[in-house]
């Protein structure tokens, strides 16, 4: 073999040094992806879209929905009047409030307006600050429902206060109305005090009270709330005409 010259020795150096960066740079190990947290965080799944929204009315409450029991809080509700306007319980709260289930159609409402202890009673009150409310759970196509026979029967008997609609009879099951004429009184703090009759005169005339005296409940509930007494007589049976639920 034969000794390289020196002036060969600074080329070969020079291939063997850059022969070795040249694999060094071909073997360099690549840098890792990032898997940081504000890595992940910087993509994130998408949100869940919106619910599309409906114009379907809303379900009936349920039978779980609050019932009316006299000595407990008067369950709220809104409903419309004969003009469409809405009637809200709540929005009286602070007052004395009258629920008057009615139905112009049914004998007994209308012997409690024109003869009975409907007459004046409501105008009475009402000269008081107490809060008077019609209400008419009857379904449509059935006795009273109409609402133009409604508005002649308000003035008729000279009704200065809101007849409400329920047509669905949600409120009128939810307070356990049976009949027309079927009252409740709920006291300025929104317990229900009084379900019942208006009286003990079962023919609506207020002419054949039980027992001989005639006992106005509802008068005497107001009487006793105004001088900040208890109720004396809280619940008693409701007499006229069945609620014309709808089936």
């Amino acid at each position: 073999m034969h000794a390289l010259s020196p002036r060969h020795v600074p080329l070969c150096l020079l291939l063997l040094v850059a022969g070795a960066a040249c694999d060094s740079k071909s073997k360099a190990p690549e840098p890792a992806a990032a898997t940081s947290p504000a890595a992940d965080a910087a993509d994130p799944a998408p949100a869940p879209e919106p619910a599309a929204p409906t114009n379907e009315p809303q379900a009936a409450p349920s039978e779980d929905a609050p019932q009316a029991v006299v000595g407990q809080p008067a369950p709220d509700f809104t409903l419309p009047d004969l003009d469409g306007n809405p009637v809200r319980l709540a929005d009286h709260r602070g007052k004395t409030v009258v629920l008057e289930w009615f139905n112009p159609q049914c004998p007994f409402v209308r012997m409690s307006h024109t003869k009975g202890s409907l007459v004046d009673a409501p105008a009475r009150h009402q000269k008081d600050g107490v809060v008077w409310l019609a209400i008419n759970s009857n379904a449509a196509g059935k006795q009273g429902h109409d609402p133009d026979v409604n508005r002649q029967a308000m003035t008729e008997f000279g009704m200065k206060y809101p007849l409400l609609r329920d047509e669905a009879g949600t409120i009128g099951r939810q307070y356990g109305a049976t009949h027309t004429p079927h009252l409740f009184v709920i006291d300025p703090k929104g317990t229900l005090v009084y379900a019942g009759a208006i009286d003990n005169s079962p023919d609506g005339e207020g002419a054949s009270p039980e027992g001989g005296t005639l006992v106005r409940y509802v008068d005497q509930a107001l009487a006793e709330l105004a001088a900040n007494k208890p109720v004396s007589v809280p619940q008693t049976k409701a007499y006229g005409c069945t609620v014309k639920y709808v089936d």
